[in-house]
């Protein structure tokens, strides 16, 4: 009888929750998939979805998937640096070390990513102080690069987090003892923290790789809409166009996309845990 009363208790306490995810996820979602699935007069199509392959939906699809990738490999290269130098200097998962990570995140990202635009403009800071130095000016203002720079900026975090986390657990008498067996620093980090780290490199790669790809913003205010996302083009179907079905249509062939790459990841997060815990 209590047991009952617990599971109707814990039924009660997450139905907020249930709510939420019934009115804002579920139910979107089969709206999406209603108009992917329809045109305009309501007749069944995979137009919709196919239209993915049409040559300007395809180049923002592929310039999505090299920012993407881009963006995780930089994220990558800059987050285990900075792991290792605060593994260095003895902080643990201490309040203030997550702190320092976090507080970025904090700031909205409309004001961080119109930061960037006024550090990369013509006449921007960055501009400013290479003149001052007697330098040539760059042009980065609405490039590829300029976009590359906002989205590595905005989830550098999101890779940083899980990699600190997963090699703060490593017990420092294994790299202790890797040591006194005569493996370099080198060896230390390609045998021992490498390896024990992939499952937190993993769900930075998630974190990091999905949102980067469908991104827009960053490509409206530091591409100056003349380098799209894949993402863009679906806002615009959207608000401009008012096409739902093609809008639609497309948002199901990135998220088909997005949901194969995190199959495979997670396949590999699995396999990563798994090769952990035998530590």
């Amino acid at each position: 009888m209590k047991k009952i009363k617990s599971i109707n208790s814990r039924v009660w306490l997450s139905s907020p929750y249930l709510f939420w995810i019934v009115g804002f996820t579920v139910i979107p979602m089969i709206m999406i998939f209603g108009y992917a699935l329809t045109d305009k007069t309501g007749g069944f199509t995979l137009a919709n979805i196919g239209a993915i392959f049409e040559p300007i939906h395809f180049k923002a699809m592929v310039f999505s998937v090299e920012i993407a990738l881009g963006c995780t490999v930089i994220c990558i290269l800059l987050s285990y640096p900075l792991v290792l130098a605060l593994r260095h200097l003895h902080m643990g998962k201490q309040g203030f070390t997550l702190f320092i990570l976090i507080i970025p995140m904090w700031m909205n990202f409309i004001l961080r990513v119109l930061a960037w635009q006024m550090i990369l403009s013509r006449n921007g800071i960055l501009n400013f102080l290479l003149t001052s130095l007697g330098l040539n000016p760059l042009s980065l203002a609405n490039t590829g690069t300029a976009i590359m720079i906002g989205v590595v900026y905005d989830y550098l975090p999101y890779m940083v987090l899980p990699i600190f986390n997963a090699i703060a657990d490593i017990d420092e008498d294994i790299i202790e003892a890797a040591k006194d067996l005569g493996a370099n620093s080198f060896a230390v980090f390609c045998k021992i923290i490498f390896p024990l780290s992939v499952p937190g490199l993993l769900s930075g790669i998630v974190m990091v790789f999905v949102p980067s790809m469908t991104s827009f913003v960053v490509a409206d205010i530091l591409g100056g809409g003349k380098l799209q996302l894949i993402g863009n083009i679906i806002e615009q179907e959207f608000t401009k166009n008012s096409d739902w079905n093609l809008g639609s249509g497309l948002s199901v062939s990135l998220m088909i996309f997005v949901l194969i790459s995190m199959a495979f990841t997670s396949k590999e997060d699995a396999k990563g845990r798994r090769e952990s815990a035998i530590w």
